[in-house]
């Protein structure tokens, strides 16, 4: 069996999953997700959790019964915890303001850019240059992170830009005079 897929999914206590059809739907105090499952994967929802199951264990099922499982354990953390990603903005005069629910960033263009995020989302400003993500699904917190991060990506020579917290710029030498 897949190392992944054999495990359940175990249902925090403020969590209450649904399977009608072929659709997960989980919800929970952050809000509530639904995706479709596989249609060559079964699943159970029993006291220990909820279970996935597989047909054979050829390549492919093993690997799509690893995933529909992650996929389910993420969707249980989202909606019992929630994700956050959090950026940093870098540079001289760049900085980041709060407008709304969505936010104007000033990245050395001539023109400020300004960022709705999905209703899903939330995007806050802390101080002026750290941006936090946050929401229940972790697939769409990281496509906002991403979008907001492709806005000015940190370059290699100053580290100028959007970066994650965690992320770490590979800095390169600058010119060097003979």
């Amino acid at each position: 069996m897949s190392r992944v897929g054999k495990n359940p999914v175990p249902l925090p206590e403020k969590v209450k999953a649904v399977l009608s059809g072929r659709t997960l739907t989980i919800e929970g105090p952050k809000g509530k997700l639904a995706r479709d499952v596989h249609p060559s994967i079964s699943v159970e929802i029993n006291e220990e959790g909820i279970v996935f199951k597989r047909p054979s264990d050829l390549g492919p099922i093993k690997a799509l019964h690893g995933t529909q499982r992650a996929l389910a354990a993420n969707m249980v953390k989202g909606v019992s915890v929630g994700f956050k990603r959090e950026l940093e903005i870098i540079g001289v005069g760049y900085r980041g303001e709060q407008k709304g629910k969505g936010i104007t960033l000033f990245l050395g263009y001539s023109h400020p850019v300004n960022f709705d995020p999905p209703a899903s989302v939330s995007v806050k400003i802390e101080g002026t240059n750290k941006i936090v993500v946050e929401g229940c699904d972790k697939q769409e917190v990281g496509q906002v992170a991403s979008e907001i991060r492709g806005f000015r990506a940190p370059e290699p020579y100053k580290g100028k830009g959007v970066k994650y917290t965690d992320e770490t710029v590979r800095r390169k030498a600058g010119k060097k005079s003979g």
